[in-house]
């Protein structure tokens, strides 16, 4: 029992300490970011941080933990009058990503990336074979990354690279160079493997059909009574329920189911 006890008093302290160390515009912490807007949070504990007045966080962005946001190559640098690094609004940073803009990195209005993506507007270079990797002067290259677009986990964005609007990078994808709008890029190095054709669609054409959007102004006890209503045509022997067969709450049924 006093193991029990012991046990929600240490999560109950944590999730306090998490609501109390979380970055928003109200309560910035030890951080001076040049802005930081309304509605965005950045989750406790952050990750590494410097280079704040020159780092710009849009409207209603969620920073997962852990998160990394850096401006320049090293703390207490005077890098100017612009903004290095600058995130839109809406954008998702998922746990434990890093952002590194030693030059300038641009990520547009609604962007979300998964855990552990990792961008940087620098790479190390190893033109002088005497000397470590580690210790040659880094090359530098300006990061876009269009509105819309999403990264998946552990995805790779290097310097110099121009993605477009609505770009899908999947997952462990390393990226550098230019990826048109409404695009599908994977591998290492990422290559296009699938393109929005303004006449033919997508090509190659979509393997699974596209989900059906909840309604507009349905409310989430009404999507919670539609959750108990039983499938049509189902047969019997289910969980329960007259037709035997009900939707899970929280769901419209899967694919098949439609």
């Amino acid at each position: 029992m006093f193991s029990s006890l012991a046990s929600r008093a240490v999560h109950g302290m944590w999730r306090r300490v998490q609501r109390a160390g979380a970055v928003t515009a109200r309560h910035p912490g030890p951080y001076a970011f040049r802005r930081i807007g309304t509605g965005t949070r950045l989750a406790f504990p952050q990750g590494t941080i410097f280079g704040a007045p020159w780092i710009e966080i849009g409207d209603h962005c969620i920073v997962g933990q852990d998160v990394t946001l850096t401006a320049g190559m090293m703390p207490d640098l005077d890098l100017g009058p612009d903004t290095a690094l600058r995130l839109g609004n809406g954008v998702v940073l998922g746990r434990g990503s890093h952002i590194i803009a030693d030059t300038r990195v641009r990520i547009g209005d609604e962007v979300f990336c998964g855990p552990y993506v990792y961008i940087t507007s620098t790479n190390h270079s190893y033109d002088d074979p005497t000397r470590p990797v580690g210790k040659q002067w880094p090359r530098t290259a300006p990061v876009d990354i269009g509105a819309g677009s999403w990264l998946g986990a552990g995805a790779v964005v290097l310097p110099g690279a121009r993605l477009g609007r609505n770009v899908v990078v999947a997952a462990g994808a390393v990226v550098r160079g230019e990826v048109p709008d409404h695009s599908v890029v994977a591998g290492a190095p990422a290559k296009v493997v699938r393109r929005l054709d303004p006449e033919e669609g997508w090509q190659p054409p979509l393997r699974t059909p596209a989900p059906v959007p909840v309604p507009e102004g349905v409310t989430p006890e009404e999507l919670l009574a539609l959750a108990e209503l039983p499938l049509p045509h189902a047969e019997s022997g289910g969980d329960g329920g007259p037709s035997g067969t009900r939707l899970r709450p929280g769901t419209l049924g899967s694919a098949a189911d439609r």
